[in-house]
């Protein structure tokens, strides 16, 4: 897909998150919580705020990006479960978590929301990252076109 998007990224998806990289579809966005890796996919089309305001292409499109993301995740972080969520409760634009979870973490065996206090990632912590998940990033889509 070479088209260009127009885009705007909710205000709150981008005081909370930190832009990995742009997939064929969506901006891969790291969650500024420290105590889970957790990504948000958003999706770069205007309007959307349900998977099914995407044609079906895009759609599969994002099952694709959901399933990097979740591979991403499972490689760089240990984990024993990966969630996957889009609720767009409070941001209704269009936007996928993918969260890596183990038994140790603060809301086990609970949902990631809601459950105490963020802890953002200091800067050095956040370089390193954002820069793994740079790297695993641009490895999946070399390795995801072969």
């Amino acid at each position: 897909m070479s088209k260009k998007f127009e885009f705007d990224l909710d205000g709150r998806l981008e005081a909370d998150s930190t832009f990995i990289a742009d997939g064929p579809l969506s901006q891969f966005r790291l969650m500024n919580d420290a105590r889970f890796p957790w990504l948000v996919l958003v999706p770069k089309v205007s309007g959307a705020s349900e998977w099914l305001d995407l044609p079906e292409q895009q759609q599969q499109i994002l099952l694709s990006e959901i399933n990097i993301a979740a591979a991403m995740l499972r490689k760089n972080f240990p984990c024993e479960k990966i969630n996957i969520g889009a609720l767009g409760n409070i941001v209704r634009q269009l936007h996928v978590h993918v969260i890596a979870r183990t038994t140790q973490d603060a809301a086990w065996p609970g949902p990631v929301w809601g459950q105490g206090i963020a802890k953002a990632y200091s800067t050095s912590e956040l370089e390193i990252v954002t820069g793994t998940l740079q790297r695993a990033f641009r490895k999946n889509l070399i390795v995801g076109a072969a």
